[in-house]
């Protein structure tokens, strides 16, 4: 497979940050004012999630135009539950209609609120919708190419018990015209690196994207094992939060430090971008960014002409 480098990253290592379509005019304020905070750093992207059978996708592509008129390229989601071929298609003109030029193409998670069938599902796997996003856009005649992005499992995929076939499938993905892989959100940067070299050696050379969600209380904890099935909490990080006692600030503190540690220690690995999973919150990211130093692309950059240089 040839290396690709999308326009979403100008720079090496790339810095994003997702977000949540809010449900309430005082949310949407909030998460703008949020996206303001973490516009200083100059992100390379933006991702906005995506309802659970495309229960948000208003919601999104609302978000998506607000957050894209400010000057931050967004990337939205994309999910095969819950949709016809033409509702997808009607999606994807919305989004490029808001101003994205870029999509998150995912299987998706069924509805847990509401009645669904899959059988009206048009594609079962996310490399057959990342082929109707290309088909879509041919067909359509777009000026543009659009970046497709697609997940990653470093700890695996609850659904694939053989992690063989489970890069297998990966591959397929990256075959169908996939850009770059974002990934679930890990603890372990271990599992991060062998899944790295993994990809390499089946001859994925696309970017791959790290996905950090620093620890900010036991509630936000809980809801990390409910959305990354799999996902493993290495005892060092569960002892600092005993340690804490159940004191919220120390909590957030241990988190925070936690996902600094992480974030240091890819970016010393040359990880090619570092995706934070802000849950519409902008605190615990500004706090890593202060820990690690980087204040805009610049310092980076800064720092891989020193790294180049200690090597020579």
């Amino acid at each position: 497979m040839m290396s690709a480098k999308p326009a979403l990253f100008g720079h090496v290592p790339s810095f994003s940050f997702e977000f949540f379509p809010p449900k309430t005019p005082e949310g949407a304020s909030a998460l703008y004012d949020t996206v303001m905070k973490l516009r200083v750093f100059r992100p390379s992207f933006v991702s906005v999630t995506y309802g659970a059978g495309g229960g948000s996708r208003e919601l999104t592509r609302s978000v998506v135009q607000d957050i894209q008129e400010s000057g931050i390229p967004t990337v939205p989601h994309l999910t095969c539950v819950g949709h016809t071929e033409q509702e997808l298609a009607d999606i994807l003109e919305g989004y490029v209609h808001a101003g994205a030029r870029a999509v998150l193409a995912l299987r998706g998670d069924p509805p847990r609120n509401r009645p669904y069938d899959p059988g009206r599902d048009a594609f079962r796997h996310a490399s057959d919708l990342v082929r109707f996003i290309r088909s879509w856009e041919e067909q359509r005649g777009l000026p543009f190419r659009l970046i497709i992005g697609v997940a990653g499992f470093p700890e695996g995929h609850p659904d694939t018990r053989n992690r063989i076939r489970e890069m297998d499938y990966l591959k397929a993905k990256l075959d169908e015209g996939a850009d770059y892989i974002c990934t679930q959100l890990f603890f372990d940067n271990h599992a991060f690196f062998d899944y790295r070299d993994r990809c390499r050696l089946l001859g994925i050379d696309v970017p791959i994207i790290a996905g950090i969600m620093p620890v900010t209380s036991i509630s936000s904890m809980n809801r990390m094992a409910e959305l990354s099935a799999g996902t493993n909490f290495p005892a060092r990080l569960l002892k600092a939060m005993l340690r804490a006692g159940g004191d919220k600030a120390s909590i957030e503190r241990i988190g925070i430090n936690y996902a600094s540690n992480q974030c240091g220690e890819l970016l010393d690995a040359e990880v090619d971008g570092i995706h934070f999973y802000t849950l519409n919150r902008s605190r615990a990211t500004l706090e890593i960014y202060r820990n690690l130093g980087i204040n805009n692309y610049f310092d980076v950059d800064r720092i891989h002409m020193l790294s180049n240089l200690y090597k020579s």
